[in-house]
């Protein structure tokens, strides 16, 4: 197919077809559905007036139930598919609509509309992301990509292109071979590696649906780290947090009020609750020898607690101890092999807002950064989180300077095998962007590069954010371990 910016396809003289495109919007109910509806149908405007017939489900992709209802729009056969992450989505509807199809898929994203200082509205970016790791490790599909709002120029320019068969390219990984630090036997490499055999790392619950980065492989990390996994489920965990004495709650509750004294302005009940889920979590951790943890943190602990895990999540990684969202078990894996090469305190990050023209990714999540790692420690403001509308969760931006992002995961080209990828880059100051723990990194290499091969490349939603340089150190032990370095 081919065809001119100027003329839409469906105007062309040469007596060809429309292309027909599936569109799929998805979105999750917990963001700002109605901000993600309209421009859902803004985009699916444009696919019309640029002279693609358009098919697919009217309304939001939100539930299974809509994930089946928009099956047989997927039978009914496209020239091109277009999912439209209109809010952040878990990836179920990628594997379910697409997995088995030949079509090429495109995931287009938009950007962040609300005001500085208020939660993500849509989280868009964030969604193709873990659409694009799902279809890649999951689908053996690659995806392209598009970030840009429906009224953009640029946007307009991209689908008309896709419409003509020219679809957003696909960001080759790149070949950088960067430096290796010291890694024969006796060397601090090493040692840092020794010292994670024999780890524990304890686990929270079952992957959240459609979380496919929170899949992991236990014999392979025995292997390549040493690290064993001593997993319970969620009602066992609230098990222990039921235990928990009514005087070790409010000693928590006072230790954490001393420490962050905007707590005052979460709802007591609420606070009282995390107090018991920190308190749950360090017996759990001392009584088994934990280094690091990976918790389920949604959906069971707002629903069924009543309170977000997050500020307990801070206040024990303010311990020393790694702690990760969304059971993200090569998340974790990924902060104690950073912290064992001298990276200090990570957070456990998505990529959440790109501005290219100054090469900027903002870097985020729902407020679960140890306060250490504030822009300013003593100000690192506790409320409630951005989309629960529950205690407790930290709300402040992250600190600035050179900052490394890292993260273990599965490698598609080896199976049974792992990658790591690395970028780094400048976190600026700057007014906490969004509600929870934002960084705005001014990345070395291509910021959009990074963020289109992120979701083309099959990475994960998470990476791992440090304030120390250690990607020389992270280099030499990938190698050692037989892991693939992509360095960014």
């Amino acid at each position: 197919m081919t065809g001119t910016l100027d003329q839409p396809l469906a105007a062309r003289t040469d007596g060809a077809a429309p292309v027909r495109v599936l569109l799929v919007p998805t979105a999750r109910p917990t963001f700002a559905v109605d901000v993600a509806r309209t421009l859902a149908a803004e985009a699916r405007a444009l696919l019309v007036e640029l002279g693609a017939e358009v098919v697919g489900p009217d309304d939001l992709v939100m539930t299974p139930e809509d994930v089946v209802a928009a099956r047989p729009f997927v039978d009914a056969g496209a020239d091109l598919v277009v999912n439209v992450c209109a809010s952040f989505s878990d990836a179920t509807p990628a594997l379910e609509l697409y997995g088995d199809l030949e079509q090429p898929v495109l995931l287009w994203s938009f950007r962040e509309p609300g005001p500085v200082g208020d939660r993500l509205w849509l989280n868009s970016m964030c969604g193709a992301n873990l659409f694009g790791h799902a279809l890649v490790v999951h689908a053996g599909r690659t995806p392209r990509f598009l970030y840009g709002d429906p009224g953009e120029p640029g946007t307009r320019a991209t689908l008309r292109d896709a419409l003509a068969g020219d679809l957003p390219p696909v960001v080759p990984l790149p070949a950088t071979r960067g430096d290796r630090a010291e890694a024969s036997e006796g060397s601090d490499v090493v040692r840092g590696l020794e010292s994670l055999r024999g780890r524990r790392l304890g686990l929270v619950g079952d992957a959240p649906p459609g979380f496919t980065p929170s899949q992991y492989d236990g014999d392979l990390l025995q292997r390549l780290f040493g690290i064993e996994v001593e997993q319970v489920d969620v009602d066992a965990m609230f098990g222990q947090v039921a235990a928990v004495s009514d005087d070790t709650a409010r000693t928590e509750h006072a230790a954490a009020l001393a420490a962050q004294p905007s707590l005052a302005q979460v709802d007591g009940d609420q606070a009282l609750t995390s107090a018991r889920i920190t308190s749950a979590m360090r017996d759990w951790r001392d009584r088994d020898s934990l280094s690091g943890m990976a918790i389920r943190c949604w959906p069971e602990f707002p629903t069924q607690l009543g309170a977000c895990p997050c500020s307990s999540l801070s206040r024990v990684a303010d311990d020393g101890t790694p702690t990760a969202c969304e059971r993200d078990v090569y998340g974790a894996v990924t902060m104690l092999l950073m912290e064992a090469l001298g990276s200090g305190t990570t957070y456990l990050v998505d990529t959440v807002d790109l501005e290219a023209a100054d090469n900027v990714v903002r870097l985020w999540h729902c407020g679960a950064a140890a306060t250490s790692l504030a822009a300013d420690p003593e100000a690192a403001t506790q409320s409630t989180h951005c989309n629960r509308k529950l205690g407790v969760a930290g709300n402040f931006p992250l600190r600035t300077g050179r900052v490394v992002m890292a993260r273990l995961t599965e490698d598609p080209s080896r199976p049974g095998g792992l990658r790591l990828l690395l970028a780094a880059g400048e976190s600026l100051p700057e007014p906490n962007r969004f509600q929870g723990n934002t960084a705005a990194v001014r990345v070395d290499g291509d910021a959009s590069a990074l963020v289109t091969g992120l979701v083309t490349g099959g990475f994960p939603h998470h990476t791992v954010l440090a304030w120390t340089d250690v990607r020389p150190q992270l280099r030499a032990a990938a190698d050692r371990l037989g892991i693939t370095v992509v360095d960014w």
